[in-house]
């Protein structure tokens, strides 16, 4: 599993938005932390959201604006037909391959990321009702947005795995850290 922060983080922009976007990542996999593939994907609160189903969106949307910003098609684009199916594990899916697929994703958009030239570098957003007609967004906008869309669901992660047994973000921090609450 990837969860490095990248050595220069406190000194460029680069690597600073890279080590905040991978802080992020980290709550999402620590919310996983000692689970089975039942209590995953469990829904134990009204949103009907479970821990694997966020890590797969999560994955999945990552993918999706990497690929957004590299200007190739997504290989693992939904339809409406498909969407639900990005917030579960379906068939023989498990959260260990949903881990590994998105370590590659991490992976491929930290080399891309540091390959390209200038963070104020723009693509083209598609067309869609939530995004402006012609609209075009820098690599430090991509950057920024991933911090808050995993945020976000790191948020929901918290309370989903708070929901099934108590435990905290915190908590699971301070154990992933090496540090145990010994009194």
């Amino acid at each position: 599993m990837v969860t490095h922060v990248p050595a220069e983080a406190s000194g460029d922009e680069r690597g600073m938005l890279l080590s905040f976007v991978e802080a992020q990542r980290g709550a999402i996999r620590r919310s996983l932390f000692g689970l089975t593939e039942e209590q995953a994907a469990s829904r134990p609160s009204a949103s009907g959201l479970s821990l694997s189903g966020l890590l797969k969106h999560v994955a999945e949307t990552e993918l999706n604006w990497l690929r957004m910003a590299q200007q190739q098609p997504n290989e693992n684009a939904r339809t409406q037909d498909t969407w639900a199916d990005s917030f579960r594990l379906v068939g023989d899916e498990t959260v260990e391959q949903v881990l590994k697929f998105w370590d590659g994703v991490v992976a491929e958009e930290e080399e891309f990321i540091r390959s390209v030239p200038d963070l104020g570098d723009t693509f083209p957003l598609p067309e869609a009702p939530w995004f402006p007609k012609d609209g075009r967004v820098s690599m430090r906008w991509l950057l920024a947005h991933l911090v808050e869309e995993i945020a976000r669901h790191a948020g929901h992660a918290d309370i989903i795995r708070e929901s099934l047994d108590g435990r905290t973000a915190l908590e699971l921090a301070a154990e992933a850290g090496g540090y145990s609450d010994q009194s």
